[in-house]
């Protein structure tokens, strides 16, 4: 990856006064701009897709933050049709968390809207599109409306929890070219990471004995990935932007809709190699991104990587979870037509979750369907209590994977008060139902 290219990418990195030297926002000046427009993204040399993007690149830029430090977002809509922003991962209030469920207003067509909010926890976040694409595959999530956002801890003790890093290389994956299959699935042409097609774009430069910090985060608006880079091993140190309490390492990555992982690698076995997609057909149409050795040429190498069950116990303790204040089980099956369920009800009818402040409660996914689903609750970080099963701890996550036939727990503290919308990640079904709300008891 070039200078030219990381400062593309990171176009947001910027100071206050930089952007109040860019005279795009009126006065007082937004700590950040973004601005919705139409879009052609190369993803390759004669590969090219139309598409709705942020400041005219994709992915948008790379946002950062301070934990704690208030910041004014000044998103301009270039487009006929109304727009959402949702700050993905942040404890923020209802009016700007980006979901018109919870009462956050729409930013008008061709008009203007600033989102001021104290971005907090620390870690990697995203934002992106949010509302209903329905059966048009190329709005929302399908689109080329998503980014990172990096919210730095405030203290420089959290600071060096992740460990010493060399390089940080932010990996965003997402799908093109959305297609519905004759089952009525949704399917894809392309693939790529930052942008790129496999091979499409320059890859990310390292050297010998630096160690990198990948911020990966998929930004598919339906399909899980696997990643593996061979010759190398990820040190797993975050998952969803949360620390673990212990760093644990894994040969492959599994990231559904919405998921981050940040992981340290040593870079310990010179060479050009390709960090990808285990799928043949994915990595061919574009999953997967050149790292390149300082003083290495040749082809990429590919190796296929050794089986490896991904499983979030094993990244957790086994300490039992406190008793909770509360429970609500969700019974989650297929309804008539594409519809989902949750306790046979689906949205706008499902029945909302009432909560009191300061209590903690567990809910319990009972998935009763051939496909897995990742569910998220936005505003909140919940820990994940059991998995198939299996009791943990000590992860905490903001999206959770709920495999075909199996059942899931999480505990989740009521730590921020207003409307709080959940719901699956995966944008097809949660066009067709499946959300439902949260709301706390006055």
């Amino acid at each position: 990856m070039t200078r030219r290219q990381l400062v593309s990418l990171t176009g947001c990195w910027m100071t206050s006064a930089a952007l109040r030297a860019s005279g795009q926002s009126s006065s007082p000046a937004a700590d950040i701009t973004l601005r919705i427009g139409e879009f052609t993204a190369e993803l390759a040399p004669g590969r090219s897709i139309k598409t709705v993007a942020y400041n005219g690149q994709v992915p948008g830029p790379l946002l950062r933050a301070t934990e704690g430090k208030s910041i004014a977002v000044d998103v301009f809509n270039d487009t006929r049709e109304p727009q959402m922003v949702h700050w993905h991962g942040l404890h923020i209030p209802s009016d700007v968390d980006g979901a018109h469920e919870e009462g956050t207003p729409h930013v008008p067509a061709n008009g203007h809207r600033r989102y001021v909010f104290i971005p907090r926890p620390a870690g990697s976040r995203w934002y992106h599109a949010h509302g209903p694409a329905g059966r048009n595959l190329h709005k929302t999530t399908y689109s080329g409306q998503f980014g990172m956002l990096v919210v730095e801890p405030k203290s420089e003790t959290a600071k060096n929890e992740q460990g010493r890093y060399d390089l940080e290389a932010p990996i965003i994956l997402h799908d093109w070219d959305a297609y519905l299959t004759e089952e009525g699935d949704v399917d894809y042409k392309l693939f790529s990471i930052n942008g790129k097609m496999l091979g499409g774009g320059e890859p990310v430069r390292v050297r010998r004995s630096q160690r990198v910090l990948f911020r990966f985060l998929n930004a598919s608006a339906t399909l899980s990935h696997r990643l593996a880079f061979p010759g190398h091993r990820f040190k797993v140190v975050a998952l969803d932007g949360n620390a673990l309490a212990e760093p644990r390492t894994a040969p492959v990555l599994e990231l559904a809709p919405a998921e981050r992982v940040d992981a340290l690698v040593e870079m310990d076995n010179p060479g050009v190699w390709i960090l990808g997609e285990p799928r043949d057909a994915q990595r061919s149409g574009g999953m997967g991104i050149v790292i390149e050795y300082a003083g290495e040429r040749g082809a990429p190498r590919w190796a296929r990587p050794a089986p490896f069950t991904w499983d979030y116990t094993f990244f957790g303790g086994s300490n039992p979870a406190p008793e909770p204040d509360g429970r609500f089980p969700l019974v989650i099956k297929p309804g008539s037509g594409h519809q989902w369920t949750i306790n046979g009800k689906s949205f706008p009818h499902t029945d909302t979750m009432v909560v009191s402040e300061s209590r903690r409660y567990r809910l319990i996914f009972d998935n009763q369907s051939a496909e897995a689903h990742p569910m998220h609750l936005h505003r909140h970080t919940f820990e994940i209590t059991r998995f198939d099963g299996k009791p943990t701890s000590g992860v905490f996550k903001d999206t959770v994977v709920v495999p075909a036939w199996r059942q899931v727990e999480v505990d989740v503290t009521a730590s921020n008060p207003g409307p709080t919308l959940m719901h699956c990640h995966q944008q097809f079904h949660m066009d067709f139902g499946f959300m439902m709300m949260m709301q706390y008891s006055s």
